[in-house]
């Protein structure tokens, strides 16, 4: 139990840190777009690094909704993509974005701890901290 109230006032700090100064309408306004993983940082502090991703997370917003899908950088600036799509509602509660998804297999909620130009940072249901930055092309030095 002792742990718990550790770990939740860690993430409430975490969360309050994060969010400072950064008002969820702007957040909301900048969800929208490609982004790359870069890192996840689980509950107990350990990080995975991601050096190199085949998919990115491509954000569209319009009004309080919003579609999330994977898909695939083509090195000619297109992308690969399927149908699957996940759906999701946006509200802002207790001064913070949150992200409602819905499938028929699950419900959950993403907490949007920040979201500039060229970074997002979300909060899952798990406790874990997803840092993307935006997809900005392939370069020379990163094609085979």
């Amino acid at each position: 139990m002792h742990r718990l109230i550790k770990f939740s006032s860690f993430l409430l700090l975490v969360l309050l840190l994060l969010s400072c100064g950064q008002d969820p309408a702007d957040q909301k306004a900048k969800l929208g777009g490609y982004w790359v993983i870069e890192k996840v940082e689980m509950p107990d502090g350990t990080e995975k690094l991601f050096q190199l991703s085949t998919t990115i997370d491509f954000i569209e917003v319009t009004g309080d909704s919003g579609v999330r899908k994977k898909v695939q950088p083509k090195l000619d600036g297109n992308f690969l993509a399927n149908d699957a799509a996940e759906k999701f509602l946006l509200n802002i509660e207790n001064d913070s974005l949150h992200m409602y998804y819905e499938t028929p297999f699950d419900s959950w909620k993403e907490t949007v701890l920040q979201a500039r130009d060229s970074v997002l940072v979300v909060l899952n249901r798990d406790g874990k901290i997803y840092s993307y930055r935006k997809f900005a092309g392939f370069s020379a030095s990163e094609t085979p």
